[in-house]
């Protein structure tokens, strides 16, 4: 069994829940923020929809930050479809990465070229790709808490959808 193999259901795991949680995004409040310094809703939602893009990138030797443009969602339905792309597009990247790139180095720059961090391929799929994409969907379950937006399970059940 390759590296990716064993980090593919994993993935196959959080992805569904990750998609629960963003159909329940409202359109209509997109734009709304819970804090001044924060993302708004519609941020925060598309950056959760980009995250699986992570399996594309890590086939390559590194990335620059802000050299890619997401598409700005006009409703959840395009926020769905751009998510469902990136996931299905991140997971077929992921499972042709050949073991012997994974030890191997990738960098992630800044704008201006400096090294922002780096590290193993295999280690960067759960810190980069998982973790970095759960620890914003429980942002984002956050806010649709304070907009009153009934959460779905992810884990185990909610206050909204009792087991």
């Amino acid at each position: 069994m390759s590296i990716a193999e064993t980090f593919l259901p994993d993935y196959d795991f959080e992805m569904p829940s990750t998609r629960r949680l963003l159909e329940r995004v409202p359109a209509d409040r997109f734009a709304w923020k819970p804090h001044a310094k924060s993302r708004s809703l519609l941020e925060l939602a598309t950056h959760v929809a980009e995250l699986p893009r992570w399996g594309m990138r890590l086939q390559k030797d590194g990335f620059t930050v802000g050299s890619e443009k997401a598409p700005v969602h006009a409703s959840t339905g395009d926020l769905l479809a751009r998510f469902d792309e990136n996931a299905k597009a991140g997971r077929a990247a992921l499972a042709g990465i050949p073991d012997d790139a994974m030890p191997k180095d990738f960098a992630v720059l800044k704008p201006n070229g400096e090294v922002f961090f780096h590290g193993p391929r295999n280690s960067l799929l759960r810190s980069v790709l998982l973790s970095h994409l759960i620890h914003h969907r429980g942002q984002l379950s956050v806010y649709l808490r304070l907009l009153d937006v009934p959460l779905p399970s992810i884990y185990g059940p909610t206050a909204d959808a009792p087991m």
